[in-house]
């Protein structure tokens, strides 16, 4: 599994634990996304790279991380097709897979500490979609697409200036 780790600068410290925990106790390849150090990093540009590559295909899952995990969550969730799912202990990092299909989770650096995050971690890698919920998260895709298509920019027809 190709799994992306992200975060903010008041996440940073926590992904880097993170980052080895995931290098040292798997066979998945990490991709760091950064931020690099403690300096001020705005998260929703970790957490749209994020998402973009996992909507690419370039990523399987990710775990971002900022203070509270909740504006990674609400930033990665803005993707279309992402399910970004917020996980500060073992049962929700699971569920977040096994019912949801999230591709992300996020954590707050603020809120848990590193063994529990490690934990968490791991638990959401262990756990693998079986359909769980496939009929709830159909109805999300369904829901998704329906509002882009309700929202599609229209085309303008005839010559308005003239």
């Amino acid at each position: 599994m190709k799994l992306g780790v992200g975060s903010d600068h008041n996440g940073f410290e926590l992904k880097e634990v993170i980052k080895k925990f995931v290098e040292e106790t798997t066979n998945h390849e990490v991709v760091d996304y950064g931020c690099h150090s403690c300096s001020a990093v705005d998260y929703p540009d970790v957490a749209f790279e994020v998402s973009k590559d996992i909507h690419d295909g370039k990523l399987d899952r990710a775990v971002l991380i900022c203070g509270t995990g909740i504006g990674v969550s609400i930033a990665a969730n803005k993707y279309p097709g992402i399910r970004a799912a917020l996980a500060h202990d073992t049962y929700a990092a699971e569920r977040a897979q096994l019912s949801n299909n999230a591709q992300i989770i996020t954590m707050g650096a603020q809120i848990i500490g590193i063994e529990v995050g490690k934990k968490v971690v791991e638990a959401y890698l262990k756990s693998e979609w079986a359909d769980g919920s496939k009929r709830k998260v159909e109805k999300i895709n369904e829901k998704e697409k329906q509002f882009k298509k309700d929202h599609a920019p229209q085309p303008v027809s005839g010559n308005q200036c003239g």
